[in-house]
C-alpha cells in the first residue's frame, strides 16, 4: 500500500500562510489533496501539519489529519525527512503499514493527477530507491560565472564558453514537487537522497518554485496557461 504525505506547516515567513493562501479560488494545499485523490493510487492522503486551521482545511478538501506535528518538527530548521520519519512512525504506533510513499508538496498546483501516475508507474517499474521529480536547467550551467569581490566577471568553466550548447551535457535540478520512495530504505537512511535515485522529469510549465510574491504570481499565470 501507498501513502501519500504532504507537509504544510503554517509557519510560512516570506509569503504568510502561504499553504493556505487563495490560488485562483481555493486554498493552494487544495490542489495536492485533490490530485492525489484523482490519481487514485493512495491508501490514504495525510497532511502533516501544526496548524489547525491548514489541518480543518486539509479534512475539508479530502485529506487526514490523525495527528499534529510535533514542536521540534515544526520551526524553520526542521527537515522534509524529519517530517516524513515523523508521520511515517506515527503511522506505524497506530498499527497502519505502508511499504511505499509519495512526498507531495502543498505548494505544487501545476502537478496533476496524471503527472502522478506516470510517476508511480516509473518507480514501481524501476529498480530504484526513490523518485524525485527533476526539471533541465533552462540554459547551460557550465557556462555558469560568479563575481568577484571587484564585481568582475569568473566563469565557473572557462573552457566551456566556445563549445556549443548542443554538445554540452544536460543537467538538471529537483522540481521541489514530488517524491516516491521506498519506506523501509528511507527509514534505514533518514534521506530521499541515498541509494538508488530515479528522475522523473517535468516541463518547465510545471515546475515553480514559490517562495516570493512573484513567484507566486508566476504559478499563477503557469496554472492558467495549463488549463487553456
Amino acid at each position: 500500500m501507498t501513502v501519500a504525505i504532504i507537509p504544510a506547516r503554517g509557519g510560512s515567513k516570506r509569503i504568510p500562510r502561504k499553504n493556505i493562501k487563495n490560488f485562483h479560488g481555493k486554498p493552494i494545499i487544495a490542489y495536492a489533496i485533490e490530485t492525489a485523490i484523482k490519481s487514485g493510487i493512495f491508501s490514504s492522503i495525510i497532511v502533516s501539519t501544526d496548524d489547525d486551521e491548514i489541518a480543518e482545511i486539509a479534512k475539508h478538501y479530502g485529506a487526514e489529519v490523525p495527528f499534529l506535528r510535533s514542536e521540534g518538527n515544526s520551526n524553520d530548521y526542521a527537515t522534509t525527512s524529519e517530517v516524513l520519519l515523523e508521520v511515517l512512525n506515527q503511522l506505524s504506533a497506530s498499527g497502519s503499514t505502508f511499504s511505499k510513499a509519495c512526498c507531495l508538496y502543498p505548494t505544487s498546483p501545476l502537478i496533476d493527477s496524471e503527472d502522478l501516475k506516470l510517476a508511480f508507474n516509473q518507480f514501481n517499474s524501476s529498480d530504484v530507491d526513490s523518485l524525485i521529480s527533476c526539471v533541465a536547467y533552462g540554459f547551460p550551467i557550465q557556462r555558469s560565472f560568479h563575481l568577484t569581490t571587484n564585481n568582475l566577471v569568473e566563469l565557473n568553466q572557462p573552457e566551456a564558453i566556445h563549445q556549443r550548447s548542443q554538445d554540452l551535457v544536460k543537467n538538471y535540478h529537483d522540481a521541489g514537487a514530488l517524491y516516491f520512495f521506498d519506506i523501509e530504505k528511507f527509514k534505514e537512511t533518514k534521506t530521499l537522497w541515498s541509494g538508488k535515485i530515479g528522475a522523473f522529469e517535468l516541463s518547465e510549465l510545471k515546475v515553480q518554485d514559490i517562495d516570493t510574491i512573484d513567484d507566486w504570481k508566476i504559478a499563477e499565470l503557469k496554472y492558467s496557461i495549463l488549463q487553456k
